[in-house]
């Protein structure tokens, strides 16, 4: 792996809402020893930030001047540290509100503008794994390899449901699911980078899968084709 973490490797992730994007790919990237990019952090603390500051998330306008002057910083550090103007946010930008609220932010095209920028900066630093909704088709449409993961929405309200249980969050299974099922839908249909897989992306159907399983399919792949 050391030729290509120095060919700088760069792999896609993308995929719906708890379709496990963000835990596969830190693993991927841990045992790779590349660098990983939560870009739904980075939405996720614009979210935090409009909301704070009282803003009508309908108003287009104040939120996308929320992410002109907003510093997001992401700490690359095992723990993967998010800091949103000083503030650590890592835990409250996970809370339900901020996943209800995160879709109808990121389909603003200026909040997306400065944001993918900030990602590719990233990417320009040296081999990556990153995890998005727009990652293959848009941000990284030369990545080395491109991964779509997808799951049921059972599978993938009861993944959410375990997770916001497990920080200690009040959380009911039914309310997850709809909640997931309404981000589906605007993140389908979003006009400005909508959610869909790249025509050169592998899908990987992770029902049923454990992380490790996937996570194992996805270091197999990165062998494959020179990669």
């Amino acid at each position: 792996m050391k030729q290509k973490q120095q060919q700088a490797l760069q792999i896609a992730i993308d995929g719906p809402a708890g379709a496990g994007k963000s835990t596969v790919a830190k693993l991927v990237a841990e045992q790779l020893h590349l660098f990983y990019v939560d870009t739904g952090a980075m939405y996720r603390a614009i979210a935090y930030k409009a909301l704070k500051c009282k803003i009508d998330l309908a108003d287009e306008l104040n939120v996308s001047q929320i992410a002109k002057n907003v510093e997001v910083v992401l700490d690359h550090s095992e723990a993967g540290t998010v800091w949103c103007d000083g503030e650590n946010v890592t835990q409250v930008i996970r809370n339900p509100e901020i996943s209800r609220a995160v879709s109808t932010v990121a389909a603003y095209a200026e909040v997306r503008e400065r944001l993918v920028g900030l990602q590719r900066r990233e990417a320009e630093r040296g081999g990556v794994v990153m995890d998005g909704r727009d990652i293959g088709t848009h941000v990284l449409p030369e990545a080395s390899l491109k991964i779509f993961l997808t799951a049921t929405l059972q599978e993938r309200a009861k993944r959410r449901w375990r997770e916001l249980v497990k920080a200690g969050k009040n959380a009911i299974l039914e309310e997850v699911a709809k909640d997931i099922q309404e981000r589906d839908r605007q993140d389908t249909q979003r006009a400005v980078s909508p959610l869909e897989s790249a025509q050169d992306a592998i899908i990987l159907d992770t029902t049923g899968l454990s992380v490790e399983e996937i996570v194992g399919k996805i270091i197999a792949l990165t062998q494959e084709d020179g990669r």
